[in-house]
C-alpha cells in the first residue's frame, strides 16, 4: 500500500513542476544541488530544505543528507506518510464527487481505448476504477513508466528517521492533497488519461526519465527550465492550485516549525526552484537559505 500512496502523490511532482510553465518569466538562478539550510530570523538551530522525487531508481542518501537527519530532531514531509489511517483517508477520497464516473467524461472509443490499455498494463478494467478521478488512475502507472523496481527519497527518509526513533509529519494532510486533483476539471484530468493511453505512456515515459537524470544531477535550475518547455498545458492552467497556493501555504508552517526544533523538509523538487519557490519565499522573509555542498 505504501507503494500506492508514493505513486498516487508522487504524480504531484510532474503537476507542480509543469505548472511553473505560465510564471517567473527570469527566475533566480540557483546553485546546483537538492539539500539547502535554513538559518537566521530567529532560528536557533538550523533546519535543511531538501528536494525529493518521489518516483526514481537506484537512488542512495548520500552522506550531506544523512548528517541533516542526524543533525535534525524530525522529518517533515508534504503528507505524514507513516500515518496508519493514511490508507483510509486516501480510498474515502478518490472517487469523483456527485458518482460522475469516467465513462460520461469520454467518447465511447476513447473509454474503450483506455480500457484496453489498462488491462494490458495494470491488469484491470477501467470499469474498476470508473468512478475514481482520472489523474489518479494516472498516478497509478507511473510504476510501469520505469525500468526498475520504483523507489522513493521519501521512503528512505522515513526508514532512517524510524531507526532514530524520531516523528515523522506532513505539511498537508491527505485530504489536502487529494483536493488539488479534485480541483482540476474532470474532463481535463480525463483527457490526459486518454491521451495517455493513446500513445502507451511514450511521452510520460520520456518525460520521467529526464527529470529522474536531472535530479541525480542535482540541477533544480534545469529541472525547472525543463519544465518550462515540456510542461503540459493543462498543469499551466492549474498553477495556483498546483504549485502556488502550496507553496505559499507552507512557507509559515516552515518557519513555525524550523523555530520550535530543527527539522528537515523534503519536498518534491519542483516546489523549490522559481520565484514562488520555497526557497525564495523564504529568503524573501529574512531568512537565510544556502546550498549544503
Amino acid at each position: 500500500m505504501k507503494k500506492l500512496l508514493f505513486t498516487v502523490f508522487g504524480l504531484l511532482i510532474a503537476l507542480s513542476a509543469s505548472a511553473q510553465k505560465s510564471t517567473d518569466a527570469a527566475p533566480q538562478k540557483l546553485d546546483k544541488g537538492l539539500l539547502w539550510k535554513i538559518t537566521g530570523k530567529g532560528i536557533s538551530k538550523p533546519s535543511y530544505l531538501l528536494g525529493t522525487l518521489h518516483a526514481t531508481c537506484n537512488l542512495v542518501l548520500d552522506d550531506n543528507i544523512l548528517t541533516a537527519l542526524d543533525n535534525t530532531q524530525q522529518l517533515y514531509l508534504e503528507l505524514d506518510m507513516d500515518d496508519p489511517n493514511l490508507q483510509t483517508h486516501l480510498m474515502a477520497g478518490m472517487k469523483m464527487k456527485n458518482d460522475v464516473k469516467m465513462s460520461s467524461l469520454a467518447k465511447p472509443e476513447e473509454y474503450a481505448k483506455v480500457d484496453a490499455f489498462l488491462k494490458a498494463t495494470l491488469g484491470y478494467p477501467v470499469q474498476a476504477v470508473d468512478g475514481f478521478m482520472p489523474l489518479l488512475v494516472t498516478s497509478m502507472l507511473i510504476p510501469k513508466m520505469v525500468d526498475c523496481e520504483i523507489q522513493s527519497v521519501e521512503g528512505d527518509l522515513i526508514k532512517y528517521t524510524q531507526d532514530q526513533q524520531e516523528q515523522i509529519y506532513g505539511l498537508e494532510t491527505v485530504e489536502d492533497q487529494l483536493a488539488v486533483f479534485d480541483a482540476v476539471p474532470y474532463t481535463e484530468q480525463m483527457a490526459e488519461l486518454v491521451k495517455t493511453a493513446n500513445d502507451n505512456m511514450a511521452a510520460s515515459k520520456l518525460e520521467l526519465q529526464r527529470i529522474m537524470t536531472l535530479y541525480k544531477e542535482k540541477d533544480l535550475n534545469a529541472i525547472y527550465n525543463f519544465t518550462l518547455q515540456e510542461g503540459s498545458p493543462m498543469f499551466a492552467k492549474h498553477i495556483e492550485t498546483f504549485l502556488n497556493n502550496r507553496n505559499k501555504n507552507w512557507v509559515p508552517k516552515i518557519e513555525a516549525v524550523a523555530k520550535a526544533k530543527p527539522t528537515l523538509f523534503a519536498l518534491g523538487a519542483a516546489h523549490l526552484p522559481g520565484e514562488n519557490g520555497v526557497i525564495m519565499l523564504l529568503r524573501k522573509k529574512g531568512y537565510k537559505v544556502e546550498v549544503v555542498k
